[in-house]
C-alpha cells in the first residue's frame, strides 16, 4: 500500500471540498430562489448568488474527483475500499430510484383517481371538467410513437454500446472500450437533442399552457419533472462517460481496476431502465389520446 500503511482502510487527508461543496450548494439554492422569486430584499432576477454557488459546485466536483483519482492511482483504493465505493454507488442509485418513484407515484395517483381527487372534490366547474378525463381536458398529449419512440431506440442502443465497452474493458480491448464509449456518448447527446426539440415543440405550440388546459397544471408539472429530471440525468451520465473516455485515453484504467468506468456504466443502465418506465407509462399507457 501507499505511504507504508499496514491496514486495508484509507484514512482521507483533510480536505476543503466537503465544506466548499456544502456552502456552494446553499448559495446555489438561495440564489435560485432569489433569481426566480426574489428573497431577503433582493429583486427578482438577481442571479449573481446562483452563479457563485454553481461555480463553487463545479469547482468542488472537478477538484474533489481529481483527488479521488490521485488516491486511486497512489494505491489507496484497496479491495476493501473498492467494496465501500461500490456500496456507495449502489446506495446513490437507490436514492435516485426513490426520487423517480415519487414522480411516478403522483402521476399514477392522478391517472387512476383523477376524478375523485381533483374533480369531484372541487367547487369550480372548470376544474371538475378538466379532471373528468386523463390527461385533463385541454391537454394535447404527445404521440409516443414519434419522438419518444426515437429516444427509446437511442437509449436502448446506447445501453448495448455501454455494455460492449464494459466487456471490452474486462478483456483488455482498449480500442473496443474507446469506440463503445464514443458511440454511447454520441447516442446520449442525440437523446438530449431530441428531448430539447420535443420540449421546444410543446412550449411553442402551447400544448400544456393553453387556456383550455389552464386548470390541469399538475399534469404538466409531473410530466416535465419526471421527463425533464430524467433528461438531466442523461446529460450528467453523458458527461460522466466523457470523463471516462478522457481517463481511458490517459491510461487510467486496466482490466483489473476500472471502477470509475464501471460506476458510469451502472448509472447509464439505471438511466435506460427509468426511461423505459417513463415511455411505457407516461407516454403510452397513461398518455391517452389528445382531448
Amino acid at each position: 500500500m501507499a505511504h507504508g500503511v499496514k491496514h486495508d482502510y484509507h484514512i482521507i487527508n483533510p480536505s476543503p471540498w466537503p465544506l466548499l461543496g456544502s456552502a456552494s450548494a446553499v448559495c446555489w439554492g438561495l440564489g435560485l430562489v432569489m433569481w426566480l422569486q426574489g428573497l431577503f430584499g433582493f429583486e427578482k432576477g438577481s442571479w449573481w448568488l446562483f452563479a457563485v454557488g454553481m461555480t463553487g459546485i463545479l469547482l468542488t466536483m472537478v477538484f474533489w474527483w481529481r483527488d479521488v483519482i490521485k488516491e486511486s492511482r497512489a494505491g489507496d483504493h484497496t479491495p476493501v475500499v473498492q467494496i465501500g465505493l461500490r456500496y456507495g454507488m449502489i446506495m446513490f442509485i437507490a436514492s435516485e430510484v426513490m426520487f423517480f418513484v415519487a414522480w411516478f407515484w403522483i402521476f399514477f395517483e392522478m391517472a387512476l383517481f383523477n376524478t375523485h381527487r381533483a374533480g369531484d372534490h372541487s367547487a369550480i366547474e372548470e376544474v371538475r371538467r378538466a379532471w373528468s378525463t386523463w390527461p385533463p381536458h385541454g391537454v394535447e398529449t404527445i404521440d409516443p410513437w414519434h419522438l419518444p419512440l426515437l429516444n427509446t431506440l437511442l437509449l436502448l442502443t446506447s445501453g448495448t454500446t455501454a455494455t460492449w465497452a464494459h466487456h471490452a474493458m474486462t478483456e483488455g480491448d482498449r480500442e473496443g472500450v474507446k469506440w463503445g464509449l464514443v458511440l454511447t456518448i454520441i447516442l446520449g447527446a442525440l437523446f438530449t437533442a431530441v428531448q430539447a426539440y420535443e420540449y421546444y415543440e410543446l412550449i411553442h405550440h402551447n400544448e400544456f399552457f393553453n387556456d383550455a388546459a389552464a386548470n390541469s397544471g399538475l399534469y404538466g408539472s409531473s410530466f416535465f419533472m419526471a421527463t425533464g429530471f430524467h433528461g438531466f440525468h442523461v446529460l450528467i451520465g453523458t458527461i460522466f462517460l466523457i470523463i471516462c473516455l478522457l481517463r481511458l485515453l490517459a491510461g487510467h484504467f486496466s482490466p483489473q481496476k476500472h471502477f470509475g468506468f464501471e460506476s458510469a456504466a451502472w448509472y447509464w443502465h439505471f438511466v435506460d431502465v427509468v426511461w423505459l418506465f417513463l415511455f411505457a407509462f407516461v407516454y403510452v399507457v397513461f398518455g391517452g389520446a389528445p382531448h
